[in-house]
């Protein structure tokens, strides 16, 4: 939250002197950070970065907006303004400063899949120990790293970061500006790995460069159960780390037990650190089985207690898009379970979607149907990998496999005729035909990655919810 009036998160003079700007126009003080004029509130610093569209170019419209001033790299009308050779290099500096002023004990989260989710539920539960501060949406980049440090009040007391990457070189720098005191990677598995001519090994490398920005005397969160976990715990260990790992083994700081998903969620039965736990969750995918144990590891590494972790993760919803659940009222009276999980997709997090998907009931003549689109940035292995999906479908019971966009065409051809439902190029194509492709008492469920569309076919599922004024 932006701090008060009476305590501005950034005066003019901080700006300046952080990025080593000159200060154009009136004094001001900025209550919060933005790059995109689109979500200036009053009292807003407008960063002008430069990208496809020059951010200079909306100053006037992030003035009209209410902005408070403007860092720039040349002076603009509309308002006072901070000039600086390189507004990106200025808000590295910024977010740093902003690190360095504040007593904050700080984490940092990555990982093929779920770094997001178990992000935000960390956050929940750094909310609930004292003021706390976390990303937004997935700014996770050499973006949203640096704005999520600039917009760090000077008040708090722990934060989180997620660290993404799309290609070899890109975590470590942004670990290295957190500088976290708690690193955690969630799992490595086939996800971008186009761009790693070793393919996952790379992955691998790459999401163990976190261990880089470790403050001394850090602690590493690894998921034990991963193929790399070796590999992560070694270059941790090289920067100096202490260890934890959480998964299924004996030996695991945080073991998972048990996980058995309902309509409702799902119970967790786990030992942390020689201490048995039963739990609740809002989630009821298979994977947050793992997932709760890095949120409440990270969270025991940053001194918050372990009812408030509970707590925090017993009132944690699904993120929109991973794994929100909803009932769809047909126009025909009868109704089915939307499981949007559009977000984003790989083989590891499919895999795990079937898997949740397969452990529902199923109402009497209903059917588990699927509504997929393509995983992108898989490389040459891209066909064999969506073909490859035929397995866990078959082992998940699925009925019905509907699928959208040239990468799926191979999964489709893979699909015994009693599965297979229809194709079609383009995830709008699909979109457009999904009400004759679901009925009363189906679970469905919508995965693929965000590039391909995915979540225009939940849109258009959730779209079919007949309000019928009662």
């Amino acid at each position: 939250m932006p701090e008060t009036p009476t305590s501005p998160l950034w005066t003019a003079d901080d700006i300046a002197r952080a990025t080593s700007g000159r200060h154009h126009g009136a004094d001001f003080a900025a209550c919060g950070v933005s790059f995109d004029s689109r979500e200036i509130e009053p009292g807003t610093l407008f960063v002008a970065l430069r990208g496809v569209r020059d951010g200079h170019d909306f100053a006037g419209t992030a003035f009209d907006a209410g902005a408070a001033g403007a860092l720039v790299e040349r002076v603009v009308e509309g308002g006072p303004c901070i000039e600086v050779a390189d507004t990106l290099r200025a808000l590295e500096a910024l977010g740093q400063a902003a690190r360095d002023r504040c007593p904050a004990r700080r984490a940092a989260v990555t990982g093929s899949v779920g770094k997001t989710s178990v992000t935000q539920a960390i956050k929940a539960g750094l909310d609930l120990a004292g003021p706390a501060h976390a990303s937004v949406k997935s700014y996770n980049n050499h973006i949203g790293v640096p704005l999520t440090l600039a917009r760090m009040p000077r008040d708090t007391a722990r934060a989180v970061f997620e660290i993404g990457m799309n290609a070899p070189g890109e975590i470590a720098p942004l670990s290295q500006m957190v500088r976290p005191h708690v690193a955690c990677v969630t799992t490595v598995g086939p996800v971008h790995i186009e761009a790693f001519a070793d393919g996952e090994a790379g992955v691998a490398r790459e999401k163990a460069a976190i261990f880089e920005g470790l403050e001394p005397g850090g602690i590493a969160v690894i998921n034990g159960d991963n193929p790399w976990t070796r590999l992560l715990g070694e270059v941790a260990r090289e920067h100096g780390a202490e260890v934890r790992l959480f998964g299924s083994a004996a030996d695991h700081d945080a073991r998972l037990l048990d996980f058995q998903p309902d309509a409702d969620g799902a119970t967790v039965s786990a030992i942390m650190d020689g201490q048995a736990l039963e739990f609740r969750l809002r989630q009821s995918g298979y994977h947050w089985g793992l997932n709760s144990l890095a949120v409440l590891a990270v969270l025991r590494a940053m001194d918050v207690p372990l009812d408030v972790a509970l707590a925090a993760l017993a009132g944690f919803s699904p993120l929109a898009g991973r794994g929100q659940v909803r009932r769809v009222r047909l126009m025909s009276g009868g109704a089915f379970t939307l499981i949007d999980e559009s977000y984003n997709a790989n083989p590891l997090s499919m895999t795990a979607g079937f898997r949740s998907l397969g452990a529902r009931i199923v109402p009497e003549g209903g059917r588990r149907v699927v509504f997929l689109t393509d995983m992108l940035e898989l490389g040459h292995q891209a066909g064999a990998m969506h073909a490859g999906l035929a397995g866990p479908l078959a082992e998940a019971g699925v009925d019905a496999v509907h699928t959208a966009g040239p990468m799926m065409r191979h999964l489709h051809d893979a699909l015994p005729s009693a599965q297979r439902g229809v194709w079609r190029e383009t995830a709008a194509q699909l979109a457009n035909e999904v009400a004759g492709l679901v009925r009363d008492n189906d679970t469905v469920m919508v995965k693929g990655s965000n590039g391909s569309r995915a979540g225009a076919v939940a849109t258009a599922l959730a779209a079919l919810d007949h309000d019928d004024g009662a």
